[in-house]
């Protein structure tokens, strides 16, 4: 009898869950996207996008959005490294939405959808549905499957691929990184890693859709997007909900990398004087820039050929991070050298050169961070070509 009382209570619960999820809004039920400004932090720098469904008849007023990290995830670390990290939708009422970016002072956008009452429930239903544990997860990819790119892709299924994306009219071409870089402090330390790690696939020209990467881009472009051939626009109202406080700015250029890689180089270019003035070899930098761009090298050609990232392809940073450069470490040690070292040094003169080339023509651009280091690279592998080969 008990166990027929408990399968009752059980069946109701699941019973009380499906009705749940399947709520039909009511006829005063809107639907808006969200547009949230960027933060301090380098994983903030480029904001984020989410949808927002009020219906105060139902008692509902949530906000969904794409790219939580799913840190219950098996090898978190590893596969977020690797480019396989499965993310997650979430799921907020709007409230603690609003007071957590409020919190952070990050500004917040709101667009009205005009939607029909069925339009309005197909894109809630699609959500709820999403948002079930089975569905939750996706594959990210920074460029073409982020919080942005899905705030468009969900609207196209609502309506059944009849949205019309115009151009915004401040639009202008450019490639992913110019976008990338608009966002960030050029000489800044997270301005450069991203220089370093991404490679040319991101210097390449970018469809009018695929600005909409960038969740500032989705608000430019539903403000501008028609619907029903046309005849309609996507949005219906565009308000402010939050406006971001005025900071200071407390960037500061002695901290900045081309400061700090300055510095670098011009010790390098010193102690190449010395060197030079002294017919001597200061072995134990060049075992140190050996040993530092060879690594770099390493962790270029991983991200390259280990992971399933899409913009760290064809990168070449690898003309001056050449990693061979620790597997020659071993010649640094010898009283005299062997030829072909001497003739790898040359080489990667040459490669300075190409890398220059590439970047005058616009084959991939470079962090302007590195300008100092790379000239003092090229004065030191300049020397260390005479010094060796004087020696012989």
């Amino acid at each position: 009898m008990m166990q027929k009382i408990l399968l009752f209570f059980i069946s109701l619960f699941l019973l009380s869950i499906s009705q749940a999820q399947e709520i039909q809004l009511s006829e005063n039920a809107e639907i808006s996207v969200l547009t949230v400004g960027p933060g301090p932090s380098l994983n903030d720098a480029f904001g984020h996008n989410a949808f927002r469904i009020k219906d105060p008849k139902n008692g509902i007023d949530v906000t969904y959005g794409y790219g939580e990290y799913d840190f219950d995830a098996p090898n978190f670390y590893l596969k977020f490294a690797q480019g396989k990290l499965n993310y997650l939708i979430s799921k907020a009422d709007f409230n603690r939405f609003y007071q957590v970016y409020r919190y952070y002072n990050r500004s917040i956008k709101e667009q009205t959808l005009n939607l029909s009452e069925a339009e309005k429930q197909k894109l809630y239903d699609y959500l709820v549905n999403n948002y079930k544990p089975e569905n939750r997860a996706y594959l990210y990819d920074f460029f073409f499957d982020n919080c942005a790119t899905k705030i468009k892709d969900v609207a196209r299924v609502t309506l059944n691929n009849n949205i019309q994306f115009n151009l915004p009219k401040d639009y202008k071409e450019a490639t992913f990184r110019t976008m990338i870089q608009k966002n960030l402090n050029r000489n800044s330390w997270g301005s450069l890693g991203i220089d370093v790690a991404l490679g040319s696939v991101i210097d390449k020209q970018a469809t009018a859709e695929d600005h909409m990467f960038l969740p500032k881009n989705i608000y430019a472009f539903f403000e501008n997007a028609t619907i029903k051939n046309g005849e309609e626009p996507l949005v219906k109202n565009s308000q402010i909900i939050y406006t971001k406080r005025e900071v200071p700015v407390t960037n500061s250029f002695f901290t900045s990398p081309l400061f700090i890689l300055g510095l670098v180089g011009l010790f390098i270019m010193y102690i190449t004087y010395k060197d030079y003035k002294n017919t001597t070899q200061s072995k134990w930098l060049d075992v140190t820039l050996f040993s530092l761009t060879g690594i770099i090298g390493i962790f270029i050609l991983l991200l390259w050929f280990a992971t399933d990232h899409k913009g760290t392809h064809q990168n070449y940073n690898l003309l001056w991070a050449f990693a061979l450069n620790i597997l020659a470490i071993g010649q640094l040690f010898k009283k005299k050298v062997s030829g072909w070292f001497i003739k790898y040094i040359k080489l990667l003169v040459i490669l300075l050169c190409l890398l220059t080339l590439h970047w005058i023509i616009g084959v991939q651009v470079f962090a302007i961070g590195l300008i100092p280091l790379l000239i003092a690279l090229g004065i030191r592998y300049l020397f260390l070509v005479k010094h060796y080969s004087t020696d012989q």
